[in-house]
């Protein structure tokens, strides 16, 4: 029987792993997490959010930047990968769903990867569209699975444009109404989200989650 205080030393193990950026350390304390029988979901998951939470924490106070970002993702990546044969049995609960993808003509996906990394990690069902992605595709997604929020990237001043595409499409789908819309990327301002119809626009992935954590809440 494995005392509580070993427990929450593995899940403190988990969380620092992805602090720390130690993906050596992650494949270890998983291990050891599931060595021991602790739920893949409730606890070792959690733990991982804690973890990518604080991560985004040191983003917001400049002591970490994008490359780390990208580093705890692929931290928390290599836990997940350990983790999967024992996640099917389990039910996951989330808090919302999402549907995000870089716009049409832009193939830019490092800023939306992150984006959809912290997403998850705060509990969110992300249906990640990657790049290129045309508007009807945007459409077919949301009829599908009728997230609460949409989410498009654009890196180029030439491909932002599509995201008024995107939003037409949806009004024209009689889809728009249900939704929360965030944007996000280099070129984008607040003022061009009122533009062309958006709810919101992200100065960086960090904030972006902290809006759609702030919108699920309200709903």
């Amino acid at each position: 029987m494995v005392s509580s205080v070993k427990k929450r030393e593995i899940l403190e193990k988990i969380k620092d792993a992805i602090v720390n950026l130690d993906i050596e350390g992650m494949q270890k304390a998983c291990k050891e997490a599931i060595h021991v029988g602790m739920p893949a979901y409730k606890a070792i998951i959690d733990a991982m959010a804690k973890g990518m939470e604080t991560v985004g924490q040191k983003y917001e106070n400049s002591e970490y930047f994008l490359a780390e970002l990208i580093m705890a993702g692929e931290t928390m990546k290599e836990g997940m990968r350990l983790l999967e044969p024992y996640l099917d049995c389990c039910k996951v609960e989330t808090i919302g769903k999402v549907v995000i993808g870089t716009v049409r003509g832009d193939l830019h996906d490092i800023g939306k990867n992150v984006v959809v990394m912290l997403l998850s990690a705060a509990g969110f069902d992300v249906t990640d569209l990657g790049v290129d992605v045309q508007p009807e595709k945007f459409v077919e997604a949301v009829k599908k699975s009728n997230p609460d929020i949409v989410g498009m990237s654009a890196l180029l001043t030439v491909t932002m444009t599509e995201m008024e595409n995107v939003i037409k499409a949806l009004k024209e789908a009689k889809l728009r109404d249900k939704l929360k819309i965030i944007i996000g990327g280099a070129p984008i301002t607040q003022e061009y989200a009122e533009k062309i119809g958006a709810d919101a626009a992200a100065r960086h992935a960090v904030e972006g989650v902290a809006i759609c954590k702030l919108w699920i809440k309200n709903i």
